[in-house]
């Protein structure tokens, strides 16, 4: 469906990384993007770069969701807040787990939940997940977010059947290393360190490719659905297999 027959997009983890990029994109082709994160001083600098209009809001407050997406007519959803954290199951705590499931999977649902009555009504829409290889590929650590995103993977095949026979799109987009400021939360370093060990002298996507490919998705005829997207460098291959000797510690 060209960009002409929407209107309007709300972006979640808009802030910054793949969220503001993928806003900047939105606006340039023309839609209203309503632009949702936590950080107020950089929702201003996007607001001023692109002309999105900027929502202070925690996707994990529900009450605030259903208040603010109560008044808008959305046409494009791009769920893209997103968290992990370092460590799998064996030395994660209640906190680590909760919040992922929280950010990662329920305020999808509920952004979800909350606009694409909507879109069926109109007979347009289109939602975009923002998953991850993680969804798809194990390897180690990082239980909760696989979980969460291997649910998000799931969430979006649901989605495109609960809009049958209607002209609502949805696609999942799967990135694998992609620049972001991601790793230097997750690992607890400075962008800096970050940028040297995950970064430097590799070949890596930027945000703006992820952009790109939701541009791409978006901007096919009506008759077309791309169900799915995986981005990963060349230089990257998912998935492994490991046999361990009874008693060997690696």
């Amino acid at each position: 469906m060209p960009f002409s027959d929407y209107k309007t997009a709300f972006v979640t983890g808009a802030s910054g990384g793949m969220g503001r990029a993928i806003a900047e994109r939105l606006a340039a082709e023309g839609l209203t993007v309503h632009a949702v994160a936590r950080n107020a001083t950089a929702l201003e600098d996007l607001a001023k770069a692109s002309g999105c209009v900027p929502h202070e809001l925690d996707v994990t407050d529900t009450k605030a969701l259903e208040a603010l997406l109560g008044g808008l007519e959305i046409d494009v959803l791009v769920n893209n807040a997103g968290v992990s954290r370092k460590g799998n199951i064996l030395n994660s705590d209640a906190f680590d787990i909760d919040e992922q499931i929280d950010v990662n999977l329920k305020a999808a649902m509920h952004c979800a939940r909350l606009t694409l009555p909507g879109m069926i009504a109109r007979d347009r829409g289109h939602i975009v997940n923002i998953s991850s290889i993680a969804g798809h590929y194990e390897f180690g650590g990082h239980t909760a977010y696989h979980a969460t995103k291997a649910a998000i993977h799931t969430l979006s095949r649901q989605l495109r059947v609960d809009a049958y026979g209607h002209r609502v799109r949805v696609t999942e987009i799967c990135p694998g290393r992609v620049q972001t400021d991601i790793f230097s939360r997750v690992e607890n370093i400075s962008p800096e360190d970050a940028r040297k060990q995950f970064f430097d002298g590799f070949e890596i996507p930027s945000v703006t490719d992820i952009a790109d490919a939701v541009s791409y998705a978006i901007g096919t005829p009506a008759c077309v659905n791309i169900g799915m997207i995986e981005i990963m460098p060349t230089m990257q291959v998912p998935g492994g297999l490991r046999t361990m000797r009874p008693g060997a510690t690696d």
